[in-house]
């Protein structure tokens, strides 16, 4: 009899834990800006504004990152609008660049300031890209094969090229960084990350 209220009493004392684990508490949003900031104290004046979220980021937070349909709507329009196109109406630049870019981690960090070479894509910190590549990431799909899989078709580039400029434009509230809107990349270098993975003669596609 002890035993088997031993065990009931181990059983509730489990599921109460769970439920509690599983809580979330309640966190004022002034109180969490107000620590970001203060973990930056001597970040320079230019760096302002990636220590506050902007329209889109706060739905995102606000909503879990699955905002309803109205405010997904919203998001895909706001960002789209944001992005620049290329001047000579080219998306596919030079895939060579595109991979050195696609290994190129560098930039956007605390360390970095002032940035003393060219900032990086860090594609395979979420990407398996090449096939001989043996360290990748998992948070992103697979880009293998990706511009055969497409048959290389311009406009397929040209929505590869929006997806990286500004990924919100296509799936709001996605994890992929915003990397023209945000300055992360120029547009010349999202041009090469277009051609690794666009361009017929690259490794990708063979």
């Amino acid at each position: 009899m002890k035993k088997t209220t031993l065990l009931i009493a181990a059983f509730v004392v489990g599921i109460t834990s769970a439920a509690w684990s599983q809580q979330k508490p309640a966190v004022d949003p002034a109180k969490v800006d107000a620590m970001v900031k203060k973990a930056f104290p001597g970040a320079p004046e230019d760096w302002a504004p990636r220590l506050s979220q902007d329209e889109t980021m706060k739905v995102c937070s606000a909503t879990g990152n699955s905002p309803p349909k109205a405010q997904a709507d919203a998001i895909m329009k706001r960002e789209r609008a944001s992005i620049e196109y290329p001047a000579d109406g080219k998306f596919v630049g030079d895939w060579k660049k595109g991979e050195a870019l696609a290994q190129n981690g560098y930039g956007m960090r605390f360390t970095d300031y002032p940035p003393a070479r060219a900032t990086g894509g860090n594609c395979y910190a979420c990407h398996q890209i090449s096939a001989k590549e043996l360290s990748y990431g998992t948070l992103g799909p697979s880009l293998q094969q990706y511009g055969k899989l497409r048959d290389f078709k311009e406009a397929e580039a040209k929505i590869l090229y929006e997806k990286i400029y500004n990924s919100h434009a296509t799936i709001p509230c996605s994890n992929m960084p915003r990397f023209g809107s945000n300055k992360i990349l120029t547009i010349d270098q999202i041009k090469d990350a277009v051609a690794l993975l666009m361009d017929p003669e690259s490794p990708i596609n063979k």
